[in-house]
This record gives C-alpha cells, structure tokens and sequence, in this order.
C-alpha cells in the first residue's frame, strides 16, 4: 500500500527549445505539471487541457444509426478542417431544428385564423385588427363589449375573436390576453416551414456524409490530443526574457530519464523535496492484480500525500463484504456467465483489465461464500450431499451472523486505527488511535463474554484503559500552565466524545448480515410462492411458477447487485474512511501522449 514519493522539478532552457523540450517531456509522460504563468485576465482564452472539440465531433458523429463506408485512406484528411465542417453541421442542426419547431408552433397557432394578410390602416381608416382567443364559457362576456368584433372561427372549447379598435383595447375589456398573430400570413409560414424542413433534409445529408471520416478521425484524435495537451503545457511555462521554465512533481523512479534529458537538451535542472507546506499530487502505485483499488479509491476521495494508500484494503474488503451481502452461490454462478463472456472485450483498456479483476474477485468470493452458506438460488443442499457437507454456516443462525458481522466491522476499524496510529506516531493522533483499538477490542469482548469471566475482565480493562488513553494523551498541546492544562482537558473530552462514533460505526457492519438475510430470504419466498403456484394450477401453472421464478430471481439478483456495491462502498468510504484517513489529496495527472484504447 504505497504513495510513490515525489520530487519537485524545475527546468530552465532557452525560449526557442521550448517546445522542443515540452515534446519530449510529454514523450516521457511523468511530470505533473504546475503553472508558472501568472493567472490570465481573460481566463477563458486559456488553451483547454484536452482535444474538447475533437471529442465533441467524435461523439456527435458517433450518435447516428448508421453511418457511411468509412474511408481509410489519410493521403487527403485533414482532422482540422474534418472536425470544423462537423461542429458547423452541428450548430446548424441545433439552428434549423429550432427555426422549425419554432414555425411549426406558428403554424398551429395561426390556423384557427385562417391565411389572410393584415390590411393596411389606411384601408381601416386608421384602425387595427386584434385577435383573442376566448375560452366557450368566457364568451358571454363578450356582449358588453362596445367595440366592433366577430368571430372567425370556433370549436367545442374555444372562439377566436377579431376586434376592430384604433389602439389596443383595455385589459380589462376583455376576459383573456391578447393573441399575438405576427406579421406572416399563414401561407408565408407554411413556405417557410417547408423551407426548414428542406434545409433540416440537407444537414442530416451532410451530417450522414460526414460519419465516413469516424474512422480517421478516431485514428488522429491522438494526435490532435498531443497538440492540445502541448499547448496546455505550454501555458503553464514561465517566460523570462530568452529563457523559460517548466515545473512539475515527478516520481523518483522517473528521474533518471528527465536528467538524461537535461543533459542532452543543455537544460538547468532543480530537484527538491517536498516541503511542510507543499500539497504534491498523489500518485499511488499497487500491483496490477489490485490496481482496481485505486479506482474505487479516486471514485471517492484521493488520500493527501502525506497520508497511506487504502487501495488493497478497499479491494478485498469491498470483494468481502458485496460477498456476504449477496450470499447466494447461484447468483455468482449467474454473474460468471457474462464476465466470462466479456472477458475479452473488457481487457481492450487499462481500466476494463482492471475491473475485470475485481468483478473475478466479487464472483469468486461470492461463490465461495455462498457455498459455504449453502445457498443456491435459494435452496439449500441436502446435509448428507457433497454440497450439503462444504456447508459451515446457516444464514438464519441470528447470533452466529450477527457476531460475525460485527467481529468484521471491529477487524475494520482496528485495521483503520491501525493505520492512523503508524502513519503518526510520536503524536496525538497516533496515540488515540491505539486508544480506540483497545477500546474496540476490549467492547467485542465484553460483547462475546459470559458474566464474571477473565473475557470480560480484560474487556472492561481494554475499555477503560483506552477510553483513559483518549483523554489523557488525545492532545499536543504543551503543559506549561493552568491554561493549557484546560485546553488539554477539553481536547481530551472533544476525542471522548467520538466514543458514540464508535459504537454506530462498529453497528453498522450489521447490514452485511441484514441484507444477507433479506437477499437469501426472497430467494426463498419466491422459491416458495413458485412451488405453491404450481402445486395448486396443474398445467398451467408450471408456466407460471416458471415466470415467477426468473423473474423474481433476476429482481432478486438485481437488489442484491444494488446492495452489494453501494452498502460494500458505504462501510469503506464512510466507517472506514472516517478512522483511517485524515485529509483529501488530488491525483497525479502525468503530461503525457494521449493512449487510445484498441
């Protein structure tokens, strides 16, 4: 479980090197850059980190059904000019869509009106046409009005009304707001949508055509990627008169090929160790067996640099606990089929070679679990069987299952306290965290043990010992007085206090057991509810308790698969997390060539 050590760098050279020098540190993919360059004025000029539009054009092309022979041969493609013709389609579609639908909503507006012209005033002798649309019931109101209208058509809900007035009438003439006809007769809207629709015809054309360049584009987003990405770096370099300088944290191991660099290019070079006030990146570094830790650790909160890595811990506690939480050998036995189908697909990608390890990891221990539950689909092997003898625990042994879990909750917390204690050792944190360790040993204990015996004498003892540990020892804070000893005091009453913290979090690694019980537990009510089906619609009735089955099984499954990933998440990220770690960090972004996934 380690965080690479890092170093700071800092590489001076001449201006016009520059981005010689950047290229191949973006070759060599190992810095972790840091701006030199003052903040902009115009922060949105700023090169953006990533080929943004490339990718954009990509995905846009990407979304059509079906899409055109795709040329390969790059002698005449130009990525740049490609991917500007796809956003000016883009924007296009966007414009075009919303001119129709806006003429569409036009035309429904204006049909009750009929297609006329508005006249002149001068053939009103200076009057206007003013148009409302009036609910059935509202037009009663209409015979007070002393003002010349009619109307020009009606249905079952509604009547539009012309009235005839030099100004706008009153508000409160009439019983509804005016209707806002707009100057183009309908005909003129009618031409016009299908104008639209034309044009909407034409971009669709041009969008289909332009899917036959996917594949080059794809083949040269990497290039188009390395140019953003350098000119990102770019901006982050400093610039003094004919010199520039560029830094970054680095990994020892990766200082070698940067020196050899410097060297060659005739650059200054600077190494210096991170200092008490630096927050450098972390960089976590495990085998690639249990690499998926780390991505279930960035999934929620990156540990600071100065902390430990919890990578491994999360990946087996997390296969443990999404085990026990589906506790059914049938149900991994259902989860290997598609991982084995998948299996090589989701090795095309670093990421998908990671998780399909830890998905292997989660079925093994579930299926080993669930065998050793002996539940299968909800059904348990016969004691005499083969199956029925690699059965060492009962699901519905409450006192069994409930010490289990709990005894796993307590092993987890130790291990966390365990941790913190190492990492700060000499200080307060440290010693409280051997405190709490003895206090969750001595408190399983207490638990465990009958009355009057040496297990509950050496829990009481552990407790105390610890919960006095806490609040004597939970302080730095030097004794020179008798204000300090107050501070001291209260410092040790506020660890105290996190003894209730204790207790909830060691309590609610029961929900491994609960909803454990609950998955095994539909398993064999629908199981039940099949069978009484069957038993009581002969014929007809096998149909059914077979649809009962498959379907109440893949809900089942479906729930567990729920549980198991956000509940096993939960225990590390949050009881975990709160006793292990102190602080958030960020992750390494090595300055690297884009990778593209085969």
């Amino acid at each position: 479980m380690s965080i690479l050590p890092l170093y700071r760098l800092t590489l001076a050279g001449l201006t016009r090197e520059q981005e010689q020098v950047l290229e191949q540190l973006q070759t060599l993919g190992c810095l972790h850059l840091l701006p030199l360059s003052p903040t902009p004025k115009e922060p949105e000029r700023t090169p953006p980190a990533h080929a943004l539009d490339a990718r954009k054009a990509l995905r846009y092309l990407g979304d059509l059904p079906e899409k055109r022979r795709q040329v390969r041969d790059a002698a005449e493609f130009d990525i740049r000019a490609t991917i500007t013709r796809v956003l000016d389609n883009q924007q296009r579609l966007r414009d075009v869509t919303d001119r129709r639908d806006a003429l569409r909503q036009r035309l429904t507006e204006l049909e009750p009106w009929g297609d006329f012209k508005l006249p002149s005033e001068a053939e009103l002798a200076g009057r206007k046409l003013w148009f409302y649309s009036v609910p059935q019931r509202q037009m009663r109101e209409l015979n007070d009005l002393d003002l010349p209208w009619q109307v020009v058509h009606q249905d079952h809900r509604q009547s539009w009304v012309v009235v005839v007035h030099h100004e706008e009438p009153a508000r409160d003439l009439l019983p509804v707001r005016r209707a806002h006809t707009g100057a183009l007769s309908l005909g003129e809207v009618s031409r016009r949508l299908e104008a639209a629709e034309l044009e909407l015809e034409d971009v669709h054309a041009e969008r289909h055509a332009l899917s036959r360049w996917i594949y080059l584009m794809s083949s040269h987003l990497a290039q188009v990627e390395d140019a953003a990405r350098l000119r990102y770096a770019a901006a982050q370099t400093r610039e003094e008169d004919s010199l520039f300088l560029v830094q970054g944290w680095i990994a020892q191991a990766a200082v070698p090929g940067v020196e050899a660099l410097a060297k060659a290019q005739g650059l200054a070079l600077i190494l210096e160790s991170p200092g008490p006030d630096d927050r450098p990146p972390t960089l976590l570094d495990n085998p690639p067996l249990l690499s998926a830790g780390q991505d279930l650790v960035g999934f929620y909160q990156m540990p600071a640099y100065h902390t430990w890595d919890p990578s491994r811990v999360l990946f087996f506690s997390f296969t443990l606990f999404f085990a026990l939480i589906l506790s059914d050998a049938g149900y991994a036995l259902l989860l290997a089929v598609p991982l084995g189908a998948y299996w090589q697909r989701l090795g095309h990608g670093d990421l998908g070679r990671r998780l399909r390890v830890l998905a292997a990891a989660l079925v093994g221990a579930s299926l080993l679990w669930g065998i050793l539950v002996g539940s299968y689909f909800g059904v348990t092997p016969a004691p005499e069987g083969f199956l029925g003898r690699l059965k060492l625990f009962d699901i519905g042994d409450f006192e069994t299952m409930m010490q289990l879990s709990v005894g796993i909750g307590v092993l987890h917390l130790i291990l966390a306290n365990a941790e913190m204690a190492l990492l700060n050792r000499g200080r307060a944190l440290g010693r409280v965290a051997l405190g709490w360790i003895a206090v969750l040993i001595g408190g399983f204990m207490l638990w465990l043990a009958d009355a009057g015996g040496w297990v509950e004498l050496t829990g009481q003892t552990l407790v105390g010992g610890g919960l006095a540990g806490v609040f004597l020892f939970g302080s730095d804070r030097p004794l020179k007085g008798v204000k300090s000893a107050v501070w001291r005091v209260l410092d040790g009453l506020a660890q105290l206090a996190r003894v209730t913290q204790v207790f909830g979090d060691v309590l609610s690694y029961l929900r491994l057991f609960a909803l454990g019980l609950a998955s095994a537990s539909l398993a064999i009510t629908f199981n039940d509810l099949a069978r009484q089906v069957a038993e009581s619609l002969p014929g007809l009735g096998l149909f059914l308790a077979l649809l009962i089955l498959v379907i109440g099984h893949l809900l089942n499954l479906a729930l567990s698969l729920m549980s198991g990933v956000v509940h096993g998440l939960r225990l590390n990220f949050i009881e975990f997390y709160n006793w292990a770690l102190a602080g958030e960090g960020y992750p390494f972004k090595p300055f690297k060539k884009a990778e593209l996934e085969e």
